[in-house]
């Protein structure tokens, strides 16, 4: 089972799910809990297309991550099938720059590390 991402366009996550037999509708998961769930219209010999109506409660300040799964999240068997990153508002500069300054300042770390292992210390 793949799934192609086509994006969102006016608050719907729409993509294309390739997979032998129909499948179960996936569903949005934010923060844990289902927050929607897909619809599936054939489109094809084993492709079918996903379409998931966003709620406007993931749709605020911040940044707030997605997750479209196949079965029942968190139990045995189920798939996640694509990763939705929702970033807006002003808070989301100051937020992407101190993750930027997060990430290089770990990066620095690795890389005296790094350099003190090779030198033989």
């Amino acid at each position: 089972m793949t799934f192609e991402d086509h994006g969102v366009a006016g608050g719907c996550w729409t993509g294309a799910l390739r997979v032998d037999r129909q499948p179960d509708p996936p569903c949005v998961v934010h923060r844990g809990a289902v927050v929607a769930q897909a619809r599936l219209r054939d489109a094809g010999p084993g492709v079918w297309a996903v379409e998931a109506d966003l709620p406007g409660t993931v749709i605020d300040q911040g940044a707030h991550g997605l997750l479209l799964v196949a079965g029942e999240p968190g139990a045995p068997g189920s798939q996640v099938l694509a990763r939705l990153t929702l970033v807006s508002g002003q808070v989301a500069g100051d937020e992407l720059l101190a993750e930027v300054a997060h990430l290089r300042a770990e990066l620095d770390l690795l890389k005296r590390e790094f350099r003190r292992l090779a030198a033989g210390g």
